[in-house]
């Protein structure tokens, strides 16, 4: 299940998204499985990552829902064709960011 964000929060993740590079682009094929696992695994690394849409950009935000909810992500913010999301890691040892 994915957290409810404050406007602080979203603040706080935002900026410390601000120079990540995109990790997973979803190009000419969509939403695969492959794009699916790569974001969940992606977000077990770094708990923060950027979603970038090479295609598809008019659906966006309905395909950044879908990898949300397929992921258990909280999407912090769409910028251009940029989704950023966060999903806080279970241990407590492995959390990077401190909301």
């Amino acid at each position: 299940m994915s957290m409810e964000l404050t406007s602080k929060q979203r603040k706080y993740l935002e900026k410390a998204a601000h120079d990540l590079q995109p990790v997973v682009i979803v190009g000419g094929a969509g939403l695969t499985e492959g794009v699916t696992k790569m974001v969940d695994s992606s977000l077990e690394a770094h708990e923060l990552i950027k979603v970038k849409f090479n295609e598809y950009k008019d659906e966006k935000k309905e395909l950044t829902e879908e990898i949300c909810s397929a992921t258990n992500a909280t999407l912090v913010r769409i910028i251009g064709n940029v989704a950023i999301l966060f999903r806080l890691a279970e241990k407590e040892e492995d959390r990077k960011y401190s909301l």
